[in-house]
């Protein structure tokens, strides 16, 4: 009896055995599902059809061959391909396009170091929150960790960086795969997503036959073994491929405040007599239109600082918004909504907010709900949830009661009075050159009203973010926490291909502008005219400005006087040269860039500019 029991377990083990090894080579599925090894079709076709049925528009990309039957199907279904210089720049731009359509962005590159070449882009979108798709080309299925060609552990590099991530291992699991993609890059906190595509997932059946078969009619048992695993891995690799799959979008779910965290946050509110809301890139995204926000946060009457992409929101020359002494501000004020502002180095670590004020915190992601919570500043209710649809609920609970008037005007006067200060130290004369600021002044007074401006840059940014006004919801563009350097190029082109008929300024320092300079050729090659306005004052100011006195050398800080505007007419642009020379002229010289910009033509003003004590005492560190 004992051994018929044992003998027994061998068999149910065995037995056991074999059905794990027909389910990990995929006999059994292919047992219920055909391979069509006549098929012309080819699983790049699979990825476009999904991506259309989710109303992506754009796929950017710098081209290679583990990625061309993606490139090619999606041109085919309609989706525009727009191949950039640098795989950095596609990533930049697909996140520009997720912030401005309420979409995801999309990129596509090649396998190794066209993937390593993304790595700064796709940590700027997990730290913006942006909801991108990132595909990567890879080697064949049977090669990985074999010595083919671009071939590395990549799932090792993006797992830290997204949300999700995930490698194709056939051609069925694509639309599956994708579509779960799609929804968790803009589930909860949004983020990028990243799938890798082997090779031989992507191209028809008889291409990957030709990589398969023997090369020679297989001799002895070992060889006829792997002739056959062989040709049962491509049997598996295209079982089922070709059945009718759902390829729409899957449920997205969004964080909520629940109601009784709301009817909290009315008592707090309606009792303030200082409130104070600062707002964060976070309240811009889907689902609140941003025209919403706008209305709910005039509702209020509550004085508002913008940040990140929330600038803009409450338009040009709103009361409510307040741009000038926050710090004073927070000092003062019995109450702080963070709707979606994070307590990072922006805020001091949250040194900055009034032990004594009540605060309300809105995030989507714990982490950044309670950042630094336990060492500078304790929220009163702190909020999981979506900022935007908050801020409606808020509203609505509210009806009626409005902020004190004379606080946002006891505001928005100490804001007048700094406005003035900062324009007149435009109208100072610098050492050599152009004084930046009357520059940006200037710049700013000639904006159309839908202009969308770009912000990549150091010290002469810093300045443009004090002076230029964004004139709507979602129309300026930074790169956010990370404060990475290089965005221009990308974020410039995805959001001119979101908003055509806007006009889309990229604010530069010269020395940001040498990341993306070469897209240039990008914008004249797919006609998408923008405007960049180059603060060239031949140095890394923003560095400089420390290291001097701190450290008595300006090494590694200085740069040349360089013809910018030359690279841009080699790249088929138009580059103008503006000095003192040309002060007298500068409106007129803006008005004929943005009078060419409008008529098809990427424009370079390389604005030379002197130095000024404007921000002086402002860190980079």
């Amino acid at each position: 009896m004992d051994i018929c029991v044992v003998l027994g377990s061998v068999g149910a083990a065995a037995l056991g055995g074999l059905v794990l090894a027909a389910y990990k080579l995929g006999l059994l599925y292919q047992l219920f599902h055909k391979t069509e090894s006549k098929s012309p079709r080819h699983g790049g076709e699979s990825v476009a059809e999904v991506l259309r049925a989710h109303g992506v528009k754009f796929v950017f990309t710098l081209v290679g061959g583990h990625i061309s039957p993606i490139l090619v199907a999606c041109e085919k279904l309609g989706i525009r391909i727009v191949d950039t210089r640098h795989e950095a720049t596609a990533v930049f731009a697909a996140d520009a396009v997720a912030r401005l359509s309420g979409t995801v962005g999309v990129a596509a590159v090649t396998a190794g170091p066209g993937l390593t070449n993304t790595v700064t882009a796709v940590k700027n979108a997990q730290m913006a929150e942006s909801p991108l798709l990132l595909i990567g080309g890879a080697a064949a299925t049977l090669l990985q960790g074999r010595g083919a060609l671009q071939d590395i552990d990549q799932m090792s590099l993006f797992k830290p960086l997204c949300k999700f991530c995930a490698s194709v291992r056939t051609v069925r699991e694509i639309v599956p795969t994708v579509r779960k993609a799609l929804a968790i890059a803009q589930s909860g906190t949004p983020g990028p997503v990243f799938i890798e595509f082997p090779i031989d997932t992507l191209y028809p059946f008889h291409v990957v036959e030709k990589e398969f078969a023997p090369k020679n009619t297989p001799k002895g048992l070992m060889g006829k073994v792997i002739a056959w695993y062989l040709k049962n891995h491509l049997s598996n690799l295209f079982a089922g491929a070709w059945e009718n799959r759902d390829l729409f979008p899957l449920p997205v779910h969004i964080p909520q405040a629940t109601q009784d965290e709301i009817q909290r946050c009315v008592e707090l509110v309606s009792r303030a007599k200082k409130p104070v809301i600062l707002l964060g890139s976070q309240a811009t995204l889907p689902p609140t239109p941003a025209d919403d926000i706008r209305k709910a946060l005039e509702s209020f009457g509550i004085p508002c600082f913008l940040g990140g992409m929330s600038r803009g929101m409450l338009g040009k020359n709103s009361p409510l918004h307040i741009r000038q002494n926050r710090r004073d501000a927070l000092k003062d004020a019995d109450l702080v909504l963070l709707a979606g502002t994070v307590c990072d180095f922006r805020l001091g670590y949250g040194k900055v907010l009034n032990r004594r004020s009540k605060i309300i915190a809105v995030n989507r992601d714990r982490s950044q709900l309670l950042k630094n919570s336990d060492m500078f500043w304790k929220p009163t209710v702190a909020i999981q949830g979506d900022a935007g649809s908050f801020l409606l609920r808020l509203s609505k609970a509210l009806k009626g009661h409005r902020c004190p008037e004379e606080w946002p005007q006891i505001l928005k006067e100490g804001d007048n009075v700094k406005e003035k200060t900062n324009r007149a130290k435009a109208d100072e004369k610098t050492e050599l050159h152009l004084n930046p600021l009357n520059v940006l002044h200037r710049v700013d007074e000639l904006l159309k009203e839908d202009s969308i401006i770009v912000a990549d840059g150091g010290d002469f940014v810093g300045s443009a973010a004090y002076i230029m006004r964004p004139r709507g919801p979602l129309c300026w563009l930074d790169p956010g926490a990370f404060g990475t350097l290089g965005v221009g190029g990308g974020f410039a082109l995805g959001a001119k291909l979101c908003r055509p008929d806007s006009e889309v300024w990229i604010v530069y320092g010269d020395g940001s502008l040498g990341y993306s300079v070469a897209e240039f050729d990008t914008f004249t090659r797919h006609k998408i005219p923008v405007i960049a306005l180059v603060g060239n004052d031949a140095c890394w100011s923003q560095i400089s400005r420390e290291q001097v006195p701190m450290l008595g050398s300006n090494v590694a800080c200085g740069l040349a006087f360089t013809d910018y505007h030359i690279v841009a007419d080699g790249y088929g642009g138009k580059g103008y040269l503006v000095g003192r020379q040309d002060e007298s002229q500068l409106d007129d010289i803006i008005e004929k860039a943005q009078n060419e910009c409008s008529e098809g033509k990427a424009i370079l003003l390389n604005v030379l500019i002197g130095k000024t004590n404007f921000r002086e005492g402002s860190i980079s560190v």
